[in-house]
């Protein structure tokens, strides 16, 4: 039986990032225990002064909820699709019916990645013994997905909706963005490449950011929680891939990290105290995530 645990607590102090913009964060109901639900999240980005935020959510379509919580929130809300095993895995269905709601991000898969699997990090199956752990690639690691993807991503570009990578192999995120670009794709996300999963290089993010014009995501989560990381090693990565490329988001809403408007505002904090111009970053904060998204 799953069990969500909701803990409304509020931010610690009073933030003020004007502007920002937040394409990652996490919220109640969920499968894992998240700090507040969807409504009260949007209040604390609204009380840091964001201009919006995109919800997500592994094993839920947050489309919907996007509009429930945005409604007369005064910032921008969205949601989209992320392909685990709830919606099919690489499931055109799943996908034509996300953007018919309004989805602007649909995210490749993510805890039902393979590589999720073989990095023993969480997935549904480890929540309720009884689901399958049936895990989902693309593309040279599973060439039967190919006709799916290709419908996904052709879908994706008619909607002009933003394509995250999710947390497949740095070999599939090679082979996906030049299909994705080809079929007409704008709005490409690298999705936390040099987070565990997957452990993509700087050296490959830079070339194939430049290569496809794909943005490449740093969270506050890496810095937060990723064994072996910190605040020079995100600060090496951003300097690689170059500012222009790079989006900073929270991936926040667990109940150990700070609010969400907070943990983004310590991740720009963190790397301007590593040399890094403050004021390219908090473009990756705002002006670069929000004109990723907002349509």
């Amino acid at each position: 039986m799953l069990h969500v645990q909701l803990v409304l607590s509020p931010p610690a102090g009073r933030l003020h990032a004007d502007g920002m913009f937040d394409v990652h964060v996490h919220a109640a109901p969920d499968i894992w225990e998240r700090a507040a639900d969807d409504r009260e999240i949007v209040r604390w980005y609204r009380e840091a002064g964001f201009t919006g935020c995109v919800l997500k959510g592994h094993y839920d379509a947050t489309a919907g909820r996007a509009v429930a919580a945005g409604r007369d929130a005064g910032l921008q809300v969205f949601g989209g699709q992320v392909l685990n095993q709830h919606a099919g895995g690489i499931n055109p269905s799943a996908v034509a019916a996300a953007l018919a709601m309004g989805a602007r991000m649909i995210w490749m898969p993510t805890a039902d990645a393979h590589t999720q699997q073989a990095a023993g990090l969480p997935r549904l199956c480890c929540v309720d013994g009884g689901v399958s752990d049936t895990t989902y690639a693309i593309p040279p690691v599973d060439p039967g997905t190919e006709e799916a993807v290709r419908r996904i991503v052709a879908m994706i570009a008619e909607a002009d909706a933003v394509l995250a990578t999710g947390h497949l192999s740095t070999a599939e995120v090679a082979w996906l963005l030049p299909v994705a670009r080809s079929a007409g794709v704008h709005r490409l996300l690298m999705t936390h490449p040099s987070y565990t999963v997957p452990d993509m290089s700087e050296d490959d993010a830079a070339e194939l950011a430049s290569v496809h014009g794909a943005l490449a995501e740093v969270t506050a989560y890496q810095l937060l929680h990723q064994p072996g990381c910190d605040a020079a090693r995100l600060a090496a990565f951003v300097r690689r891939v170059g500012y222009r490329n790079v989006v900073l988001s929270s991936d926040a809403g667990q109940p150990d990290s700070p609010p969400p408007p907070q943990a983004l505002t310590q991740l720009v904090d963190a790397l301007a105290g590593e040399g890094l111009d403050r004021q390219a970053l908090l473009a990756c904060a705002s002006e670069i995530p929000e004109r990723l998204v907002v349509p």
